[in-house]
């Protein structure tokens, strides 16, 4: 590699390293709490940090947590993650418009650490979004969450049995602290929501249906039913 094209190669990943250390900050609680609920449902350090290392999907991992815990099969964990996750390709068709022209294998490399966080602080940089830039950035997302998986799942080894039972309800806060705030801004997601716990309730009532095939079922069917009706709504308002 030409001496100016190393230096500007590394000046890139100095800055997404840089760029990424608020994000591994702000990931370790989140992972120590995910190593801690891990223990806690029976999975192995190895298979939490596994997860972690594979998965590298706060959301849908915790998601996973709860489904592993009332025994639900792999095959509907896979397709409710899928749903979960379906966003990531809106938003990687989003940055693949920021990012300089590069071959496929290293946008695909880097395309793997692209989560919200480094999604959205890939997006506002001023200046072309590079591929150093993009492994800095990632990495150290990537290390933080993946080390502090594990970190937390041998403090759960540790912590005295009754705390570790009231791990179980960090599960449900998370989800309540993640929806709350988008619920006071956005009227589809309070349809949204509604509708799908509705449906759920409705399968689950019916017992045809495992925890997981409800719980992937009612939220595919309920984002395409929320999403047509709000795009009529929107049409009508055009007119």
């Amino acid at each position: 590699m030409h001496s100016t094209a190393l230096a500007k190669y590394k000046s890139e990943l100095i800055q997404g390293i840089q760029a990424g250390i608020s994000i591994a900050i702000g990931y370790f609680p989140v992972a120590i709490a995910f190593g801690l609920l891990a223990e806690r449902t029976g999975l192995s350090i190895a298979e939490t940090v596994m997860m972690s290392a594979i998965v590298f999907a706060g959301a849908a991992q915790y998601m996973s947590l709860s489904l592993i815990a009332a025994h639900v099969g792999a095959w509907e964990i896979i397709m409710t993650t899928f749903i979960v996750n379906i966003r990531h390709f809106l938003m990687s068709a989003s940055l693949n418009e920021k990012v300089e022209k590069d071959s496929i294998w290293k946008k695909a490399l880097y395309g793997f650490g692209v989560t919200d966080e480094t999604y959205a602080v890939a997006a506002v940089r001023q200046e072309m979004v590079t591929a150093p830039y993009m492994f800095g950035l990632c990495s150290m997302a990537y290390s933080s969450w993946v080390i502090n998986s594990g970190i937390g799942h041998i403090v759960g080894e540790n912590l005295p049995a009754f705390l570790q039972e009231s791990m179980g309800i960090a599960l449900y806060a998370l989800f309540i602290g993640l929806l709350v705030p988008s619920l006071k801004k956005h009227r589809k997601i309070i349809v949204l929501a509604l509708l799908s716990a509705v449906i759920n309730s409705v399968l689950l009532t019916t017992g045809r249906l495992s925890i997981g095939w409800s719980i992937a079922l009612s939220s595919l069917f309920s984002s395409v039913v929320v999403e047509c009706i709000f795009r009529k709504l929107e049409v009508q308002q055009d007119e």
